[in-house]
């Protein structure tokens, strides 16, 4: 078990499962928990499969500390022992940094592993985009997401916005980033954001099975699975067929040994 900024890592053969541990918060985000992930990405075993992400306690995420948004966004708490604040950074050092930040969410969707969110109690803000973030969302009953930063006059920034478009299409996602409101389990399932939803005693036992499920298919067919479908909306339907052409292609003869 690896513990840093707020952050857990526990690795069980070829699973990792990462924990936001700030229970006493809601596992409230910080920038030292981004920096956290990011190197968890950056560092993660050459034989993980899947990662699961979760929170400690009461909530998946409670989204942005209240004390990281000042420390963020006022000029005046500039602090020579930390970073500068995001609204004293000259435009272009300002993106820099937001996209250090991404980084902690965009690895999730790295082509090596399957990601799976286990998603209780609020997922608000930044934690409603770090279980966009995974490739696959298990929700417990209890669990509540928001899209809140229009409510303090800021934009989804953490790879949240093509993802939901991705899962609820254009109008459905503009209506949930513009209003800030809350979507329930129920709902959140009629829409496409969860592949399921479990009672909330019922959440570590359910991620477990998927995660059981995913391990059961060769880890080179899902490699090869996870490209073609992430990859789909983006290519014509005859870079499609031949993507798939391709990756079969690969299939046969890694494993009849052709070519050897």
């Amino acid at each position: 078990m690896t513990v840093s900024g707020g952050v857990r890592l526990d690795y069980d053969g070829p699973v990792a499962t990462v924990t936001l541990d700030r229970p006493d918060v809601l596992n409230a985000q910080t920038p030292q928990m981004w920096r956290a992930l990011r190197g968890i990405g950056r560092e993660l075993r050459g034989d993980v499969r899947v990662v699961v992400v979760r929170g400690a306690g009461r909530a998946f995420s409670a989204g942005l500390d209240r004390g990281a948004i000042q420390a963020l966004l006022d000029p005046s708490a500039a602090d020579a022992k930390a970073a500068p604040p995001l609204a004293a950074l000259p435009p272009d050092e300002c993106a820099a940094r937001i996209a250090e930040y991404q980084e902690a969410f965009t690895w999730l969707a790295r082509p090596d592993v399957i990601s799976i969110a286990a998603v209780h109690g609020p997922a608000v803000g930044a934690g409603f985009q770090l279980a966009l973030g995974c490739d696959l969302r298990v929700l417990a009953d209890d669990a509540r997401l928001r899209m809140a930063e229009v409510t303090l006059g800021l934009v989804p920034d953490l790879g949240g916005t093509r993802r939901l478009v991705d899962l609820v299409g254009y109008a459905r996602a503009l209506e949930i980033c513009v209003t800030g409101r809350w979507l329930d389990a129920a709902e959140a399932d009629r829409l496409g954001l969860a592949n399921l939803v479990v009672p909330a005693t019922e959440l570590a036992p359910a991620v477990a099975d998927l995660v059981a499920a995913v391990l059961a298919g060769p880890r080179d067919a899902v490699v090869e699975i996870k490209a073609l479908l992430t990859g789909a909306t983006d290519r014509t339907p005859a870079a499609q067929l031949r993507a798939e052409r391709e990756a079969q292609t690969r299939r046969i003869r890694d494993l009849t040994g052709a070519g050897e």
